[in-house]
């Protein structure tokens, strides 16, 4: 008889408030990810590398170089097959992206199709229907179990839970249907790269940056307008399709996720209209999210340089296996040169998590090898110059910027060097670790970005807008340097910290927006409210050079 055993970090739990309603339909047909190890365990080697070398023209892999060096072994996915098909699933080998060109072996992945009640018996797990907050899903209770001949092999399984694990960090402005409101000054995001002082003469040429979204659309009618108003020539804009999601307005500014990837778009297009802009549309599971991010780092069509994340959820809500598994992928990303920037999430310390009273961090914001954009109320009375800047909290109605001390990753060489000086997380007993965020910019939506999304003109901020603004940056430094920069913390960190005006510090405001938590206060240097501050993009760039 085949001995099993757990597959380590895969133990799920429901949600709080979630509820079992039944067993799933053991005749339902789904689809799933096996994730294997990698051929060579070097990888992080290089990574080290990569990540404590503090110059800009740094060695990277390119996209073929790392899957004939650090892709799986065939024989691991061989094995893998066979014990799918042995327990009546079935091999899909279809590519992991429609629009991209990758293989499976750079993906480290399998996938796999079949009933339900095949993919209890292989990996020794229930699967029942639930009801959460987000609606209806289909997970399991405990670990997943993997034979132990594939012990080591076997890294993870996606898609057995197919619950939301991430959302939009967009939020809209409170009154619609037009730009701006009495009392507030609200900017396009041209505007804003402007009062950050970007880079000027260079505008993106020759680099990609992709979008990762998990619902909603956009039409192009929007884009046509919006960039004609500006006067910016519009982008080159086009989309791919993961498991056949697809680019799905809904049609009202108000219901769906429309606006997170209007705002996405329009940010990166105005920031660097230069730059190919290609849009990853996926579903919001792990396994969807997974695949999105893969499926950016791993396309030789497109080559992205540059990847925007708006979408995330507290570490509290995430399995440990698909942390890692996510991990993983960003550490690929930077050994092959390409920049992520992610949103900190809107929920400030407690990042929305109830009842409040513990503080936590947005993932994959809290990945040490991503970096993780918080928030700022930008005031300027003129438009050319900054008045003030502060953290962004608008309390619990409004949200504010996530920050503080993650769980889950320890803390990364570039937060141990002169000048930063990381607090202690404000829950109590816990240690250190990955201190978040990296940078901040404008994202209090009442000092918003003007966008047009489904035909009607409205503001939106949100650390989701964060993260294409600082895309856009990178995508400009990367014109401006003629080299990839990739990973940017360790240079964020040391030649441009210790640069003399390379970051606006922020130094008022705090980010406990439930009075409940216990948040982290803003002060002189690096803080866990807005992390080294807002840029000044050309003296960031020259410091890079």
């Amino acid at each position: 008889m085949q001995q099993y055993m757990e597959l380590e970090g895969s133990s799920r739990a429901p949600r709080a408030g979630d509820q079992i309603i039944g067993r799933a339909d053991p005749n339902g047909i789904i689809q799933a990810t096996v994730r294997v190890r990698p051929g060579k365990d070097t990888l992080k080697e290089f990574v080290s590398e990569v990540v404590g070398s503090r110059r800009a023209a740094r060695k990277h892999l390119s996209r073929q170089d790392y899957a004939a060096n650090y892709g799986a072994d065939p024989s691991d996915m061989q094995h893998v097959e066979r014990f799918a098909i042995k327990h009546g699933l079935l091999v899909v080998s279809d590519a992991v992206a429609r629009g991209t060109r990758s293989t499976r072996v750079a993906h480290r992945t399998v996938e796999l199709r079949g009933r339900i009640g095949a993919f209890s018996r292989a990996f020794g797990v229930e699967l029942f229907r639930f009801e959460g907050k987000h609606g209806p899903y289909r997970g399991y209770t405990g670990p997943i179990s993997i034979p132990s001949a594939l012990k080591g092999v076997v890294h993870n399984v996606f898609g057995l839970d197919n619950r939301v694990q991430a959302v939009p960090r967009s939020r809209l402005f409170p009154h619609q249907g037009g730009f701006g409101a009495p009392g507030s000054r609200t900017f396009t995001a041209d505007q804003v790269a402007k009062l950050y002082n970007f880079p000027t003469g260079v505008t993106g040429k020759g680099q990609v940056v992709a979008i990762l979204e998990l619902g909603g659309g956009y039409y192009r009618s929007d884009l046509r307008k919006y960039f004609k108003a500006l006067g910016i020539p519009m982008p080159s804009i086009s989309n791919v399709s993961i498991a056949g999601s697809r680019n799905s307005p809904s049609g009202n500014p108000n219901n769906g996720n429309d606006d997170e990837v209007g705002l996405d778009i329009q940010v990166v297009g105005a920031v660097a209209p230069g730059a190919q802009i290609v849009v990853y549309f996926s579903r919001p599971s792990s396994r969807g999210f997974f695949r999105a991010l893969s499926a950016a780092i791993h396309d030789t069509v497109n080559n992205p340089s540059v990847i925007s994340i708006s979408w995330g959820m507290p570490e509290a809500s995430w399995q440990a296996a698909d942390m890692t598994s996510f991990d993983d992928e960003l550490q690929a990303a930077a050994a092959m040169g390409i920049t992520v920037c992610c949103a900190a999430g809107d929920g400030g310390s407690s990042d929305d998590v109830a009842p409040g009273n513990t503080a936590n961090v947005d993932f994959p914001a809290s990945s040490p090898f991503i970096t993780a954009c918080g928030g700022t109320r930008l005031v300027s009375a003129n438009g050319i110059t900054i008045s003030r800047e502060v953290v962004w909290n608008d309390g619990s109605k409004g949200g504010g910027t996530g920050g503080g001390i993650s769980a889950f990753f320890p803390v990364p060489i570039y937060q141990t060097g002169p000048g930063i000086s990381l607090p202690a997380s404000v829950n109590i007993g816990a240690g250190p670790g990955r201190a978040v965020p990296d940078i901040a910019g404008n994202a209090d939506p009442l000092t918003g970005y003007n966008v047009r999304v489904d035909g009607t003109d409205i503001t939106v901020g949100g650390t989701s807008a964060v993260a294409p603004l600082w895309a856009g940056l990178a995508a400009l430094m990367n014109e401006g340097l003629q080299s990839n920069i990739g990973f940017l913390n360790t240079l964020l960190y040391s030649q441009a910290v210790a640069t003399p005006g390379a970051f606006r510090d922020i130094t008022q405001g705090q980010n406990d927006t439930t009075g409940l938590v216990g948040g982290y206060q803003a002060g002189t240097g690096w803080d866990a409210c807005t992390g080294l501050g807002t840029p000044n993009g050309a003296v960031i760039m020259a410091a890079i050079r």
